[in-house]
């Protein structure tokens, strides 16, 4: 009992300065100066019921800045943007539809030149550590606003397609609109997956843009390639050496598209392999027909047959002609026997 009595004034003073005014400003002052936590791209994300997962358009997560694509001029590039648009827009590249449609493999929702509608952020680190250019991964909803459509539209598009996986459509000008910014969003993280970007030419940097515009983060799988396309050339020291390093980069871009050739990417889409592969070429622009001809024969090379002589396939008609009116006879023998005569 004494002991209550005792600690009953100290708990009364505590009271009065807790409720101190000039405490409270303080503790205010300290709250609003203390870091805020960015929320994780995990806080935000919730399962459909295909099993994929959505992320609200509200919340970006640490270290996705689509900010960057604006940034784009059309001299960072050699070849011109729209024509680049054109060949993805190709029905033997990706195909323009205007309506949504569910990927043949991922199910997930797709549109226009197969820009998927539900993909979240994702962290794509460079391995590369010659390279410092990063990797930019931005979700569906962050490509969308990029592009200059409402947050709030495509969350109801997404809402009613998994309710009952119903296709809904959108204007030419707003898919290109969405195809313009995944585009950039390529080219940027094509000079992620080669050092030597600036240096190449406009088909092999429109090439390249394309490999990672089909294949995204999958290109990383080809490690090969990627290892040839960043090997090191010897520079040139006097006009012989010139003329062999350049002998050296028209073999180095041959083993590039070698690699390519034999993928299993090439076997399963070998028409729009060849146009690619082709670009790759650094001679493409004198000829680019003849570069894609050369790749086309490298993916489906001419079979040849043995001829056979003309006497073959007669003497065996005429055999099989003579060996079948044997066994004719030979068959209905017993039908053919002769009557005796008394």
């Amino acid at each position: 009992m004494a002991f209550k009595t005792n600690l009953l004034p100290t708990l009364i003073l505590l009271s009065a300065i807790c409720s101190c005014p000039v405490l409270q400003a303080a503790q205010r002052e300290f709250s609003d100066a203390s870091p805020q936590v960015a929320p994780s791209a995990s806080t935000n994300t919730s399962a459909t019921p295909n099993g994929s997962m959505s992320q609200s358009s509200t919340f970006a997560p640490v270290g996705v800045d689509p900010q960057v694509l604006f940034d784009f001029k059309d001299s960072d590039i050699k070849f011109s943007l729209q024509s680049l648009m054109n060949i993805l827009r190709d029905g033997r590249h990706e195909g323009w539809v205007l309506a949504a449609y569910p990927d043949p493999k991922t199910k997930r929702p797709l549109i226009g030149a197969g820009f998927s509608l539900d993909l979240p952020a994702r962290d794509h680190n460079q391995r590369d550590p010659l390279n410092p250019h990063p990797f930019l991964e931005p979700s569906s909803a962050q490509l969308w606003q990029a592009a200059g459509l409402e947050p709030e539209r495509l969350d109801r598009i997404l809402g009613q397609y998994r309710r009952n996986l119903s296709t809904w459509s959108m204007t030419d000008e707003e898919a290109m609109r969405l195809l313009r910014i995944s585009t950039i969003q390529s080219i940027y993280n094509a000079k992620a997956y080669c050092r030597r970007f600036d240096q190449l030419t406009a088909s092999q940097q429109m090439a390249l843009s394309q490999l990672v515009f089909q294949m995204g983060v999958n290109l990383e799988e080809f490690s090969h390639f990627l290892d040839t396309v960043n090997s090191e050339l010897v520079p040139s020291e006097s006009a012989a050496a010139a003329s062999l390093v350049e002998s050296s980069e028209v073999a180095h871009w041959r083993t590039v598209q070698s690699t390519l050739i034999n993928s299993q990417w090439a076997k399963l889409y070998s028409g729009r392999a060849a146009t690619v592969i082709a670009m790759l070429d650094p001679a493409y622009s004198d000829d680019p027909s003849l570069a894609q001809n050369r790749v086309e024969r490298a993916l489906r090379p001419v079979a040849f047959h043995k001829r056979m002589s003309r006497s073959a396939p007669s003497l065996r008609i005429t055999s099989y002609r003579r060996h079948s009116r044997n066994s004719l006879h030979a068959g209905n023998g017993h039908f053919r026997r002769k009557r005796r005569t008394i």
